[in-house]
């Protein structure tokens, strides 16, 4: 009786086992399949705010090839490396969309793409993600508010402006949501401070490879 139960037990330990392979197969299947579609999707998004912010008459060249990769960097607040897409014309520097992370959004952190002029003006400032609150905070996306565009021809300038209104500088911001544009606002001036400190390393020439890496 006793090694009949053992049997029995041995069998469906074993049935269960092999429902686990199974399942964990399936489930690394379906990611493997679903996961570079997901990363295909993202960086189309990501390719199609570049347009909106980098018009294409301040490059001639293929920004999507002539890349570098940026290390992390507290003033980017990104916590792996990420991808600066740099635009040239004439084969002189002219812009390069850097990708920044405010951190203390109301809900989580913001993901941001911020377009440099070499000059130090920005070009322009989109929301790639974020998680703020349905109709208060996320009128930080172009889609829903021209908010964005405020960082439009804005330069480093003056320390003090780079808050909003209500706290003595130049942004605006939505009556009772305060914390989403004060954390972009914070972003991309920290942005602006990494752009200044790397210049010539943002734009250096393009080497054989078509994606180089920011030499600290």
């Amino acid at each position: 009786m006793r090694r009949t139960i053992a049997k029995a037990s041995f069998h469906t330990a074993l049935n269960l086992a092999v429902f686990a392979l199974i399942g964990t197969a399936i489930l690394a299947f379906t990611f493997a399949q679903t996961h570079a579609r997901i990363a295909q999707s993202e960086e189309a998004e990501k390719l199609k705010l570049i347009s909106q912010i980098v018009p294409k008459t301040l490059f001639d060249n293929d920004i999507i090839k002539d890349t570098l990769k940026i290390k992390t960097d507290p003033l980017l607040g990104n916590e792996e490396s990420t991808t600066a897409y740099r635009a040239r014309l004439g084969s002189e520097p002219s812009v390069v969309v850097l990708e920044a992370i405010a951190p203390d959004g109301y809900s989580g952190k913001i993901g941001l793409l911020i377009a440099i002029k070499s000059t130090g003006e920005l070009a322009g400032v989109r929301v790639l993600t974020h998680k703020e609150t349905p109709g208060l905070g996320d009128y930080i996306e172009i889609a829903r508010s021209p908010w964005i565009k405020g960082f439009d021809g804005k330069s480093p300038g003056n320390e003090a402006d780079w808050k909003v209104k209500k706290d003595g500088g130049q942004f605006d911001y939505m009556a009772g949501a305060t914390i989403t544009p004060r954390a972009v606002v914070k972003a991309v001036h920290k942005a602006l401070q990494y752009f200044a400190a790397h210049h010539d390393a943002l734009f250096a020439p393009q080497t054989t490879s078509a994606t180089q890496e920011l030499k600290p």
